[in-house]
């Protein structure tokens, strides 16, 4: 779908890649502070809770000159955003110069694109200041005390082949394929930002006005080895993606967001370049601090002189704050209480003023289901994938061996939070996905997918008949099949299967996979683009900004979107079975997918064993008994796929086979 761009500014996409390359083995920035001696977990516990940091008002002063000195050393008028650590914008600094507009990359697979072979939001003029933000926050929400990723990291992990580059056409896509459309500006788990004081100002998990970037100039900020925010700087006029990781750019932006948070930077040790994926070395910058000059830290000689604070609708007022501390009530994000949830190591998401946002609760579907989840159920679940959680190798943390950090999320038929629980450090963007992964399951394995998806115009209601057809099926999409976000991201990809680039598009990607980007990539992209550009049209200063809740899809009989903050199309979630009814789901997000996968699956079947009566999807329902017959092959839908062998407490192996 090619949105136009009108008078009023615009309309813009979330999802934001790199648009310079990355090399090799990049070297990594020097001058990050040593993490903190880990404090040992207090007993009863396997977690330990992160260190009480936050940024002031002095250090966001500094964070911007720093990187306002290196743009000017450089030439480029940018736009410096900095936040903390669940995303509140606490500075926006505009120099003289920059572009009020950036045009998000027309780059596709099959060259760069113009006039009508633009799809999605390529081309498209979205405001500067929302590029700079979403690059902050995507530093920040990816990063925790085991790792840290960069906006760069973002643009290796999420397009069609992984790593990117002309020599790795025909490998898979990236672990974290879609994750670009997530923390949506839309989302109704997202906080927003409401410009006062006082309890819940700060809370967050706070929206993104692009969704996570891949674009270079994103940054985590660390204080004393503690993250505690993310930088953003954009100015170049593009918001793009990388997509071959072979070579070093020279990156203006990514240098002066380098420059901003020298003193500030993470422990070289948990950098992505010290993380591999499948063998591959993440990337975490191209610059180094030998591409810097000196750094200019008083914000006096830059304030004023090299531009100024702008207010930002919907996101900053103009003026510098200090960010919350992650872990305290005024974040939104604190240990959980014994009534609360029973684990002394789990974090739940808070009002501000002391009461969770997303209790524990039975299910609100009982109008159209016979025996909706109970609260006991729900509580069963949720306490028995934290177990599988908490004894889980992670994939993406340092040092190695350490405990996997997520976030795990219920839903019911209607797409109502049942609860959220995370383990204390896990990176704050797996709370969105968790609940897009247990939303999406749980809506293409229910009956009305079909007719819900139909209900909405073209292009969302052609990918009922694209999906029929490519299965062979006319009845899919009618609760016929039980779908993982592993087996609805099979049929997301540009190539089916996935990675083959002689293959046609899976059918929910878009028409043709030469078209392909991240920000255009099919159903995903199309049920929320009208979301966003109304958005960045509120955030331009024309029209209002759409309640919460993404997607055109009918409303459920609860009042609310079923899918209320996106799909996701990256493993990590199952749906939820009475027998043989569809009675809700459970997503999981923080680490590695398989580690995602095997703790929604391994913690509903336990949870079932508990209580009795529920669990996984039958046997014989499942998509992994989906063959796709191409002509000259034959291809099986997969459902979950569960690391070999994955307990630090176990030797166990395959703990998933035969479940």
């Amino acid at each position: 779908m090619r949105v136009g761009v009108g008078t009023s500014l615009v309309t813009a996409l979330s999802l934001v890649l790199a648009s310079c390359g990355g090399g090799g083995s990049s070297p990594p920035p020097t001058g990050g502070t040593p993490g903190p001696t880990p404090t040992p977990p207090s007993a009863g516990r396997l977690f330990a809770d992160p260190a009480a940091e936050s940024l002031s008002i002095a250090d966001v002063q500094r964070i911007i000159a720093q990187a306002v000195g290196e743009a000017q050393r450089r030439g480029l008028p940018g736009t410096i955003a900095v936040v903390d650590r669940v995303g509140n914008v606490l500075g926006v600094f505009r120099m003289n110069g920059s572009p009020a507009l950036t045009e998000v990359s027309r780059r596709q697979i099959g060259g760069i694109a113009s006039g009508a072979d633009l799809v999605g939001l390529q081309g498209a003029m979205v405001p500067t200041t929302t590029a700079a933000i979403a690059k902050a926050i995507t530093g920040a929400y990816l990063s925790s005390g085991g790792n840290a990723f960069s906006s760069r990291t973002a643009s290796q992990i999420v397009q069609q082949h992984f790593p990117p580059a002309p020599t790795t056409v025909g490998l898979e896509s990236g672990p974290l394929f879609g994750v670009q459309f997530s923390q949506l500006p839309c989302s109704d788990l997202s906080a927003r930002f409401t410009g006062g004081v006082g309890p819940g100002a700060l809370i967050g998990p706070k929206r993104s006005p692009l969704g996570l970037s891949a674009d270079p100039g994103g940054f985590p900020i660390y204080k004393n080895g503690v993250v505690v925010g993310g930088i953003g700087v954009a100015g170049d006029g593009d918001y793009g993606f990388d997509p071959n990781i072979l070579d070093v750019d020279n990156d203006n932006e990514e240098a002066a967001a380098l420059a901003g948070i020298q003193g500030y930077a993470p422990p070289v040790e948990i950098t992505a370049t010290q993380i591999s994926v499948d063998g591959t070395s993440l990337r975490f910058t191209d610059m180094t601090v030998n591409d810097l000059g000196p750094l200019q830290t008083s914000f006096g000689a830059v304030n004023g002189p090299a531009g100024g604070l702008v207010a930002v609708t919907g996101y900053s007022d103009g003026t510098i704050r200090a960010g919350a501390v992650y872990g305290s009530e005024a974040s939104g994000v604190r240990r959980a209480s014994a009534a609360e949830f029973n684990n002394p190591d789990a974090y739940i998401l808070t009002d501000g003023s002391g009461a969770p946002r997303f209790p524990v609760r039975a299910g609100t579907d009982g109008a159209t289901i016979a025996q909706p989840l109970s609260q006991a159920e729900v509580r069963a679940i949720l306490e028995e994938a934290f177990k599988v959680l908490s004894r889980a190798r992670a994939q993406i943390r340092r040092p190695l061996d350490s405990r996997m950090q997520a976030t795990v999320s219920m839903v019911d038929t209607y797409g109502q939070v049942l609860g959220i629980v995370r383990s204390p450090d896990g990176p704050v963007f797996g709370t969105d996905v968790s609940l897009q992964k247990a939303r999406t399951a749980t809506f293409f394995s229910n009956p009305i997918a079909g007719s819900n998806l139909l209900a909405v115009p073209s292009p969302v209601s052609d990918y009922v008949q694209r999906v029929r057809t490519f299965l062979n099926n006319p009845n899919a999409l009618t609760g016929t099949h039980a779908f993982a976000d592993r087996s609805g991201g099979n049929l997301s990809r540009p190539y089916f299967p996935d990675g083959e680039a002689a293959r046609s598009p899976g059918p929910l990607s878009v028409l043709q996979s030469s078209r392909f980007s991240p920000f255009a990539v099919g159903l995903q992209g199309d049920l929320v683009i009208n979301n966003i550009v109304a958005h960045l049209n509120f955030v331009a200063g024309a029209g209002a900004d759409p309640a919460p809740g993404c997607t055109q899809l009918p409303n459920s009989p609860a009042g609310s979107p079923r899918i209320a903050n996106g799909i996701q199309i990256f493993p990590g979630s199952v749906p939820i079975y009475r027998g043989n009814v569809l009675v809700g789901g459970i997503g999981v997000s923080g680490d590695g997918i398989d580690q995602d996968d095997m703790v929604s699956f391994l913690g509903l079947h336990n949870g079932g064993l508990r209580v009795g009566g529920i669990g996984n999807a039958p046997m014989a329902i499942r998509a992994d008994n989906i063959v796709v017959d191409l002509g000259d092959a034959q291809v099986r839908l997969r459902y979950v796929s569960c690391p070999f062998a994955p307990f630090l407490d176990d030797p166990a192996q395959n703990v998933c086979a035969g479940l």
